[in-house]
């Protein structure tokens, strides 16, 4: 059985940027949504009981039944995606990235700052909900992307590993922004732990 990610701190730890009453409705109303019905569903697929997460979302084309896959892939990809969304985030976490994961994004965005920026940009322009992304490919690169609802890059072949998501679902942000989210957007860089995100990129 899956597991959410438990939270070392507390609901209003990320205050002002994320408020008390967003994060606990997230955590445990949604976040525990996709949990159970991941959990639920996989009672379905034998042929998957035994594998990892990041395996499991990587060969959805194996499950044969349509609805089935269909809430695994929803299910599943929100279990994932918001495994790794509360876990990138602390009060008062490394607040830049330092040594091996910056000098990645230097090279591949030329600037931490332009990094920001296209991520940003990436997550504003998500027409309806979805996420952006900040992953590793096979090479060690660093790749900036979008998907919609709770897709995410692992279920697009590729080898792209998430290291960084941003959730633009509007439940992650509309009782305090309401339809601005790229203000949520900002303030989201603000909570964002450096040192989980660098520990990610080097097991990717």
């Amino acid at each position: 059985m899956f597991k959410k990610y438990e939270l070392p701190y507390s609901f209003d730890a990320l205050e002002p940027h994320i408020d008390a009453l967003t994060m606990e409705t997230h955590y445990t109303k949604h976040h525990s949504a996709y949990t159970n019905n991941f959990n639920g569903a996989l009672e379905k697929a034998d042929n998957l009981a035994n594998l990892s997460i990041e395996e499991i979302l990587g060969s959805l084309d194996k499950v044969s039944d349509s609805p089935l896959r269909t809430t695994l892939q929803n299910n599943g990809g929100g279990y994932y995606n918001h495994n790794l969304y509360f876990s990138i985030l602390a009060p008062n976490g490394q607040s830049s990235p330092q040594g091996a994961l910056l000098r990645q994004i230097e090279a591949n965005f030329g600037s931490f700052e332009s990094m920001v920026e296209k991520v940003s940009a990436l997550g504003a322009g998500r027409f309806g909900s979805g996420w952006a992304w900040l992953s590793k490919d096979s090479k060690g690169n660093l790749v900036a992307s979008s998907t919609a609802n709770q897709d995410n890059p692992l279920m697009e072949g590729g080898g792209l590993t998430p290291v960084l998501g941003i959730d633009v679902w509007e439940h992650a942000y509309y009782l305090k922004y309401k339809n601005l989210r790229a203000d949520y957007i900002k303030a989201f860089w603000n909570v964002v732990d450096w040192a989980a995100v660098e520990k990610l990129y080097e097991m990717a």
